[in-house]
């Protein structure tokens, strides 16, 4: 792919004054629409699974939650320690991260134009730009293949919010920006599957109590890598 094509502003579409009716009408706006038709897919699935098996159901509620809050890596830990298989765990975590991507593509994309704000999200959106702008050099270096990398590839700040992100300011179309990231998020999440379920069996040998212990571990190292991350960040400032 020849980089010297890859244009690094934002090719803007022409928007009518920023009212959600018109908006709705963009390409942003109807991979918004999809985004919200993908999630009460998922809840009405959830909620005829509660009929043979409420367990189950429960802990798709449950994994959804942890993926939003935590991350895929806590989601499927969960899943897999209460003795769930492949075919359920990455099938949730696939459904809430791909929700999430097609909900804050058309989000950020809004707010970058300045066509609405979003207050409540404000911190979020420019820690997220923060993060886009950093890598955003480097990924266009190797275009399409550098941004399937970059999600694919799991590392700290990396992931399909600031991969989508970065298509976005690559110029890349918004159809295409979303499959690249999605497609990498899947090799992500098989990628994790497989490693965690392997981890899980194992523990599972020394005591129920053994696969709990390592996913309170996890989250405890989430939590201190969030924290040490913030605080490096105001010293920046300062």
């Amino acid at each position: 792919m020849n980089n010297n094509n890859i244009n690094i502003t934002p090719a803007a579409e022409p928007l009518p004054k920023p009212v959600w009716r018109q908006l709705v009408k963009t390409t942003e706006g109807r991979i918004f629409s999809l985004g919200i038709a993908i999630a009460l897919v998922g809840l009405i699935v959830m909620g005829l699974v509660a009929f043979w098996s409420p367990h189950t159901s429960r802990m798709i509620g449950a994994m959804s939650f942890t993926n939003i809050v935590f991350g895929t890596i806590v989601s499927m830990s969960i899943g897999y320690t209460a003795g769930y298989g492949h075919a359920l765990v990455i099938s949730v975590n696939m459904w809430a991260e791909t929700v999430m991507v097609l909900l804050f593509y058309p989000v950020f994309v809004f707010s970058v134009r300045k066509l609405v704000e979003f207050p409540r999200l404000g911190y979020f959106l420019q820690r997220t730009q923060a993060a886009a702008e950093r890598h955003h050099v480097m990924v266009r270096r190797y275009g399409i293949v550098g941004l399937f990398a970059f999600v694919a590839i799991p590392f700290w700040m990396t992931g399909p919010l600031v991969g989508s992100a970065i298509g976005y300011l690559l110029g890349f179309p918004a159809w295409l920006t979303l499959s690249i990231v999605i497609a990498g998020n899947l090799v992500t999440i098989t990628g994790w599957a497989y490693l965690l379920f392997g981890l899980y069996t194992r523990a599972a040998v020394f005591g129920p109590w053994a696969p709990v212990l390592i996913i309170g571990l996890i989250i405890l190292f989430i939590l201190a890598s969030y924290r040490l991350n913030r605080r490096r960040k105001i010293r920046k400032h300062h």
